[in-house]
């Protein structure tokens, strides 16, 4: 174990997710592994229908059926300095680690809320089951607390969930989510069915909770542009595996997997000059059927004869300026090859 990952958090290792129980099973995730920092929010990224739901949901051991984990770990560092694999707690130690170590905001959690009761039965129920001890008046205090802190003002607390905005129904699941101080929150999608202008206050609000608690965060997306502002890292993933992982601003000024380069040319830049946005031709291969060499060869514009027949592990780039925790699952990348000239070249 390398000290990296000796201090991460939230440590997961080489996680395989299948879906169906058939002979013939989806393979949704194939070995994923990510290390996530004390006060670090990392950024996941990719196309629908890559896996990036799915690991928030294995990790944490929600995966509904017909997922199944089938293989990995998951090491979570406690507050007292233990570490604990997730996959192997009891039911019990895991219920009671939910919401005090991990928490989740769900895709669509602004229509997770419960349509017929109030904001704080709901907030003061989630309390209770953790802080049985705790009396009626406290869990109403910690429930102004929240609401606060997420910016609402605490009078909508007796509001019913049809009686708030979108925006502020998505605070209150923030809110719930930081209701015992979690150690780690994975967000998936939290932005998602939101305008653009609640889009920006939702995410200037964790950035600002996450300074303000320390806690630690997964943020999901397919906007590769919003990681760019909030995240410290961002992964890549295609086809249920990480294709590139470095840190956010390196990422977006040179990244080094072709699928990454594409991805960002599908968005507009952040500054300077507007630009002629591109799509992504092809699709996704289809993980029912075995995968022969690098998924991504079919659709892209660098494809070499070794690409269709060695699927490329993931590590550190050949590029001498990149830093150590720049890594790549690309042939193109790797020592012993040849990069072209409009590939991976750092700009400035």
């Amino acid at each position: 174990m390398s000290e990296q990952q000796a201090g991460a958090v939230l440590q997961i290792d080489g996680l395989s997710v299948d879906y169906g129980y058939t002979k013939n099973p989806t393979h949704v995730l194939r070995g994923v592994s990510l290390d996530l920092m004390p006060g670090e929010v990392l950024g996941l990224a990719g196309e629908s229908g890559c896996g990036k739901s799915t690991l928030a949901y294995a990790a944490t051991r929600l995966l509904p059926p017909p997922g199944l984990i089938t293989g990995g770990q998951v090491w979570l560092k406690g507050r007292d300095g233990g570490r604990r694999d997730i996959l192997s707690m009891s039911d019990a130690d895991l219920r009671a680690s939910r919401w005090v170590d991990t928490a989740i905001v769900f895709q669509g959690a602004m229509n997770s809320l419960n349509p017929v009761f109030r904001v704080s039965d709901q907030l003061t129920d989630a309390i209770a089951a953790h802080r049985p001890k705790s009396s009626t008046r406290e869990r109403r205090q910690r429930s102004e607390e929240l609401m606060e802190l997420v910016g609402i003002a605490k009078d909508r607390l007796d509001a019913y969930p049809h009686q708030l905005s979108g925006g502020m129904r998505q605070r209150v699941m923030i809110a719930m989510a930081l209701a015992l101080e979690p150690q780690v929150l994975i967000m998936d999608e939290p932005t998602t069915a939101l305008d653009v202008v609640m889009q920006r206050q939702i995410v200037e609000q964790i950035a600002q909770l996450r300074g303000r608690l320390g806690f630690s965060v997964i943020f999901i997306t397919h906007d590769v542009s919003l990681l760019i502002e909030i995240a410290d890292r961002i992964a890549i993933m295609y086809a249920g595996r990480i294709v590139e992982q470095g840190p956010a601003q390196a990422l977006y000024r040179s990244a080094r997997h072709p699928y990454t380069q594409a991805l960002l040319a599908s968005f507009p830049p952040l500054h300077g000059a507007k630009r002629e946005l591109s799509g992504i031709p092809g699709a996704p291969p289809d993980l029912t059927r075995p995968i022969i060499g690098c998924p991504f060869a079919p659709r892209c514009p660098f494809v070499q004869d070794l690409c269709r027949q060695k699927d490329p592990s993931l590590g550190q780039t050949a590029v001498p300026t990149d830093s150590s925790d720049r890594i790549v699952a690309c042939h193109l990348h790797q020592p012993g090859q040849s990069l072209p000239t409009e590939l991976g070249r750092p700009t400035g």
